[in-house]
């Protein structure tokens, strides 16, 4: 929820705007928790968070019925600006920037056309929760001149009422409309004149007549000039003046989708741009994801083609093994149909599920070749009757197996909050795979045996030298093993204390070793606040985030590819003391050593940067 109060501090915003807003959001469903912000700007922005699974259309609605409830307390200035209400994610999803090549525009010529023309297209885009810009539109700036006045005896609000009457879009009507009369030749609408357009037409307007008869004009009293609407935020992209928009994912949207479909949209605006803007992104967060899934699915074909040789090396039979292999992508592509039908995507978590459970998915279809072939074997039977024998054999040991690991991962699909919600869908996707293995393995694979596998040739399968050699020593490890289980049985005492040793090892690493919600990776792009002290000017912070750009440009020129900041914002709200700086590092393939990796670069900017006495 965001409001502005035009003029008023960040206290006044929170006694009259945020805590108005905040007593009244009461009997939400589904509502956690509450936080909100008030700035010295006038904004005041509350976030409301629901538990997971709340329906956000829904949670939109209640949030704007309280929300009128509201409205009859909040001052007269914050209504006529009005309150959005937006529904999204908290994190930023991708930062749009635009520059003037050859500097023929300043910044806020570029943030006027974006706020005109770019702003509300990229806020209708599939996937976009809200948009934050980085800039302002033009606006005509009325500089009053306390002296002069007091000289004609008029009060700002005299000039604010004279505006609004003569700025004002009027309705003239039509000339012979209806109804007419009868001898009535010309009907035409007539066009009167629009609102004010320049500095001159402003100049002009009329706030008070003299009782010698002269006009007070308010060029008399004030300084009339196009400028920006508002002044409170200051961006730059590599030093030079820009704009930006600041994209957040809407509720349940995919990130890969919504950055491809944002990009689309701004490829096609760019054939209406100005000759010399250009867009940039300083800060993305999807090619990591893209980067993060195709190495999970290259992991995943990995494990296809190891599963595959190591059933190769222990059956030694080509039939046999291809068998397995052709349940692994059936299984697969079975369980993305059932992640589909519950809601999730396919992302890290879900890949990374599947490629845990790899190993576990051809354990069943194993268990059914290797069984079919110990009756072909032993019972001389074709592979159509060995087949129908072998699976009254061992159906009930494949269900068995599959409850028993189900239930083993089941208890995790019911846990909550954000930390439940990663929990679930490892536990989903490996019970999912598991049942469709049995599925398959008791249906598919079966059907395969009987017409892929050959009957047993006299004296049985003789493996070639390769594999004759493989036997012989897995074999001797077998016996080496067997003899050790041995030894370890007659000496339980001796190893009971290596064994309660090696015991309390694991509890001191698993004590020590640090903890986090989710592992610190490189994802190629950071960002570095900057926080000056209270009633410091955009002067002293403009300076400061040159500093920052400067820094990491010559500093950390073979690692950094840009660096886009924000004067006058930050996550603590709006204010002349506050800045963000988000940096883009360069690929991958291009920063390789722990060096160049995106913690030693945050390191090593922490210690240069905290040498800046004005931050």
């Amino acid at each position: 929820v965001s409001a502005t109060y035009p003029g008023a501090d960040a206290q006044t915003v929170e006694d009259s705007v945020t805590q108005v807003i905040e007593q009244n959001m009461n009997g939400l469903d589904g509502l956690m928790y509450m936080s909100s912000t008030s700035d010295a700007a006038g904004n005041a922005s509350i976030t409301l968070t629901f538990e997971t699974g709340t329906s956000p259309d829904i949670a939109q609605v209640q949030v704007q019925n309280k929300l009128q409830l509201a409205m009859p307390s909040l001052p007269e200035a914050v209504q006529q600006q009005g309150i959005s209400v937006d529904k999204s994610s908290s994190n930023i999803l991708m930062v749009a920037a635009f520059i003037s090549d050859n500097g023929s525009l300043n910044q806020y010529d570029i943030a006027d056309y974006v706020a005109s023309n770019i702003k509300d297209p990229l806020s209708r885009t599939a996937g976009v929760g809200s948009v934050q810009l980085f800039g302002s539109e033009y606006a005509m700036r009325i500089w009053l001149d306390p002296q002069k006045l007091n000289k004609y005896n008029l009060v700002p609000s005299d000039v604010i009422s004279q505006i609004k009457v003569q700025n004002n879009q009027i309705s003239g009507g039509q000339l012979g409309g209806m109804p007419q009369a009868a001898d009535q030749q010309l009907n035409a609408s007539i066009i009167v004149q629009t609102r004010l357009q320049t500095p001159e037409e402003f100049g002009k307007i009329l706030l008070k007549v003299q009782q010698d008869g002269s006009q007070v004009l308010l060029r008399d009293v004030a300084r009339v000039e196009l400028g920006a609407e508002d002044y409170s935020t200051v961006a730059r992209y590599n030093g030079k003046p820009a704009a930006g928009i600041a994209i957040k994912l809407a509720t349940g949207a995919n990130a890969l989708d919504t950055s491809r479909a944002v990009k689309e949209e701004l490829n096609r605006l760019s054939a209406y741009f100005p000759a010399s803007l250009k867009t940039v992104y300083p800060y993305d967060t999807t090619p990591f994801i893209e980067i993060s899934i195709q190495e999970v699915f290259k992991t995943l074909v990995e494990a296809i083609i190891l599963v595959f040789l190591v059933m190769y090396l222990f059956l030694q039979n080509f039939r046999a093994t291809i068998i397995p292999t052709i349940a692994v992508p059936v299984v697969i592509l079975g369980t993305f149909a059932i992640l589909s039908a519950v809601g999730f995507t396919i992302n890290t978590l879900t890949m990374f599920g599947m490629v845990l459970a790899i190993g576990l998915l051809v354990d069943d279809a194993i268990v059914v070749v290797e069984n079919v072939e110990r009756v072909i074997a032993e019972d001389k039977l074709p592979p159509k009757e060995a087949t129908h024998k072998s699976m009254g054999q061992i159906q009930r040991a494949l269900v068995g197996i599959a409850v028993v690991l189900s239930a083993v991962f089941m208890p995790m699909a019911f846990m909550s909050g954000a930390t439940g919600e990663i929990y679930r869908q490892f536990s989903i996707t490996l019970i999912s795979s598991m049942l469709l293995s049995v599925f398959v393995a008791m249906s598919l694979t079966p059907a395969l045996c009987a017409t892929i596998l050959k009957a047993a040739p006299e004296g049985g399968h003789k493996p070639n030298a390769l594999f004759a050699r493989f036997n012989t020593l897995f074999e001797k490890s077998t016996q080496h093993y067997t003899d050790s289980t041995r030894s370890l049985l007659r000496c339980t005492g001796r190893y009971m204390v290596v064994y309660l040793l090696i015991c309390a090892g694991m509890a001191v690493l698993f004590l020590r070793t640090p903890t986090s919600f989710l592992p610190e990776e490189d994802q190629g792009v950071f960002m570095t606040t900057a926080q000056l002290p209270s009633g410091a000017t955009m002067v002293n912070t403009t300076k400061v985030l040159q500093q920052v750009t400067d820094y990491y440009l010559t500093k950390e020129k073979d690692n950094v590819q840009s660096v886009f900041t924000v004067g006058g914002f930050g996550f603590s709200g709006q204010g002349q003391n506050n800045g963000l700086a988000f940096i883009s590092l360069k690929p991958w393939s291009e920063r390789v050593g722990e060096e160049n990796s995106v913690t030693a670069i945050i390191q090593r900017a922490m210690i240069a940067l905290s040498s800046i006495n004005k931050a």
